[in-house]
């Protein structure tokens, strides 16, 4: 970016002040912003400066950066930055931005530069004789698709030829700019295309007014002309189609591939008998361990068959925590318990059903006040919601059988207690008040807890 720096001082008036109109202009600025940032209005009253006096001079800045109450290289930064200001005098009629980006320079910008050395000045920022017009070269003035274009003050001018902006610096050179009409100057139309509109030729497109009203009038003329084309068209063939005929399936494959058939167990258009559904549906096979240990019939052949103990599964209904180290808990954990305890102790502190285990403090499983489990049901409450659980905590729960809110609020002193030492809590579950959590997610989930609690669980 070029170094813009203020007009000679010879150049420089000695003051400036706003004329009545932009005083009050420049009032209604300020007033836009709030108090404290008035410093923002300092661009919009600098450019009111400049299209009172043409350019934006020294006292213009240093008289608008009082009236703000900025320091004056605030205000300098500002004028000197930004390109919009002209910082030295320009043509007291016009000063002329020719637009020599891409888009311009492909449709002749230069030729329009050259017009403005020839007519104006041969350098840019230079006036005239007269001191009446100047000119530069500016980036993009946003009218790429009428290029080529130029600016004179807030006006562009677009679709340019040499000869038409001849024509425009010569009026405006006479003092008669303001008889130009702004926008393309070659009959053309905003941004239309340049061999005329192609769509959207009548309003009747795009007004709901002008549909409804063609609408009733051509609702009006077939009722009228109903009667007499009753009366004058022969009769109708019997079996004359009564509305537009459904495309043919003709031509698509027919296979019996259970994987095509539309009666698959999925969502289907097409409705069967559930007889006929079941029968061409595509079911899983049947877990077969032996199926699953063999390979393809290609690789058993060269590899060996692998082999490992059969593990069954266990029931539903055992329970077991990271502590029964794959104890079987319920009634043949109960037996395996009573044998574990009628042998000898392999250590010297042994474990008994009140101390629990005294190498980690924790309450024994077999303890009477431990909380009754159930089997994991279907639906599995999300015990996260209780302040003071997280997922591991919720791990442990669900491994001595608790998934449920209401199991939770069910428990009695003693089982809280038991569930306190097994997860090392020392009271924190009191504190937490778990049961009271408990029941109100039960009562109504996530609603019920915020209108007991006043806050959404955590």
């Amino acid at each position: 970016m070029s170094v813009r720096r203020l007009a000679e001082a010879s150049l420089q008036p000695a003051s400036f002040a706003f004329n009545r109109a932009n005083a009050a202009a420049a009032k209604q600025w300020i007033n836009k912003y709030p108090k404290g940032r008035e410093q923002s209005a300092i661009i919009p009253l600098l450019m009111l400066a400049q299209e009172q006096e043409g350019w934006v001079t020294k006292a213009a800045i240093e008289t608008i950066s009082d009236m703000l109450g900025m320091p004056y290289i605030r205000g300098l930064e500002v004028a000197t930055f930004y390109t919009q200001y002209q910082l030295n005098p320009v043509g007291t009629r016009a000063h002329i931005q020719v637009c020599g980006t891409t888009p311009c320079m492909l449709r002749g910008s230069e030729a329009l530069m050259d017009l403005c050395r020839s007519k104006i000045h041969h350098d840019q920022f230079h006036t005239n004789d007269k001191g009446t017009l100047s000119w530069e070269e500016v980036e993009c003035l946003g009218a790429c698709v009428n290029a080529p274009m130029v600016m004179i003050f807030k006006d562009t001018f677009e679709d340019l030829t040499p000869e038409r902006l001849a024509e425009i610096i010569d009026l405006y050179d006479a003092g008669k700019g303001a008889s130009v009409t702004p926008g393309p100057q070659n009959g053309r139309i905003t941004s239309e295309p340049i061999t005329g509109l192609t769509t959207l030729k009548s309003e009747k497109a795009i007004l709901k007014t002008t549909r409804d009203r063609d609408a009733k009038a051509a609702a009006k003329a077939a009722r009228e002309a109903a009667p007499a084309a009753i009366v004058a068209a022969p009769a109708a063939p019997a079996q004359a189609s009564a509305g537009p005929v459904a495309p043919s399936k003709a031509s698509k494959p027919k296979t019996d591939a259970p994987e095509t058939s539309p009666a698959l167990e999925t969502p289907s258009v097409a409705k069967v008998a559930p007889e006929t559904e079941k029968a061409a549906s595509v079911r899983a096979p049947r877990h077969s361990a032996a199926n699953a240990n063999k390979a393809a019939p290609e690789v058993e052949k060269v590899l060996k068959q692998r082999s490992g103990p059969i593990v069954k599964a266990e029931p539903a209904a055992a329970f077991k925590a990271p502590e029964a180290k794959g104890t079987q808990l319920g009634a043949a954990g109960k037996t395996a318990a009573a044998k574990t305890t009628n042998a000898k102790p392999t250590s010297a502190k042994p474990t008994n059903a009140k101390t629990g285990n005294a190498k980690t403090g924790k309450p024994s499983l077999e303890d009477k006040n431990r909380p009754a489990g159930i089997a994991r049901p279907a639906l599995v409450d999300d015990l996260k919601l209780i302040s003071g659980v997280g997922p591991e905590i919720e791990g442990i729960l669900h491994s001595l059988g608790i998934f449920t809110y209401a199991q939770v609020a069910s428990w009695k002193k003693a089982e809280r207690e038991w569930v306190d030492g097994y997860l090392s809590f020392h009271g924190r579950i009191e504190r937490e008040d778990w049961v009271k959590q408990a029941k109100a997610l039960a009562k109504g989930g996530v609603a019920e807890y915020i209108r007991v609690f006043g806050k959404k669980p955590v």
